[in-house]
Order: structure tokens, then sequence, then C-alpha cells
């Protein structure tokens, strides 16, 4: 969890590097807190399946786009990557398998131009 809140406190810092289990720390949370959300939605009678998601699903989904886009980026720095690279993404398939790809990889084990290993730090 603590990888979580640590994405978080990075909040729009789109330098430096992020390991692994930062980046799918915050993606399972992120998973967790949408099936919550939307089960409160649900509950509530404020979910809206023409759009899939309620009110407190929405608030929460805008609040960790930035985060997001953050941590994939300095994910892609460690290994070596521009963030630019998330672009790729726009591509159906290809792009989503090659950025997937990249994400698994194992970050570079030496100080990169992004700078140092953060397993090290």
């Amino acid at each position: 969890m603590s990888w979580y809140f640590e994405v978080w406190k990075k909040f729009a810092t789109f330098s430096g590097r992020a390991r692994r289990a930062e980046y799918w720390y915050f993606v399972l949370f992120n998973i967790i807190a949408a099936f919550i959300f939307g089960f409160i939605d649900g509950y509530t009678g404020n979910f809206n399946p023409e759009i899939g998601f309620g009110p407190l699903g929405g608030l929460y989904t805008l609040a960790a786009i930035i985060p997001g886009f953050a941590v994939g980026i300095r994910r892609l720095h460690d290994v070596g990557k521009s963030g630019w690279w998330l672009l790729i993404g726009i591509i159906p398939l290809i792009g989503w398998i090659w950025i997937f790809v990249l994400i698994v990889t194992e970050g570079d084990s030496e100080e990169n131009q992004y700078g140092p290993n953060p397993k090290l730090a």
C-alpha cells in the first residue's frame, strides 16, 4: 500500500524513475478503488451504465489521471525510454502490447539519463 501512496506523493512528478512495484501497485489499487466506487455508486442509485461510472467513480478517475500518467512516464524512464513512448498506446493492439512489454521489463540496473536506480535508493 505504501507504493500506492508514494505515487500520490509524487502527484505530478514526471521526472525520475519508478520501479515495477510502484507502477503495478498503483494499477492494482486503482482497480480495487474502481470496484468499490462502482459498488457505492450502484448501491446509491447513482451509477450510469451509459457512461460506465457514477459521480464517485468519475471524481476518482479525474483525480487519478495525472498521477497515472506521471507513474507511467517514470516507469518508462526506468527502462531508459522517454515518456513520449506512452503515445504509442494510441495505436490499437500493437501499441498496447509494446507499452505492456516496456512496463514489465526490468529497469536499468545502473544510473541512466533519468536518474539513479530506484531499487538502490
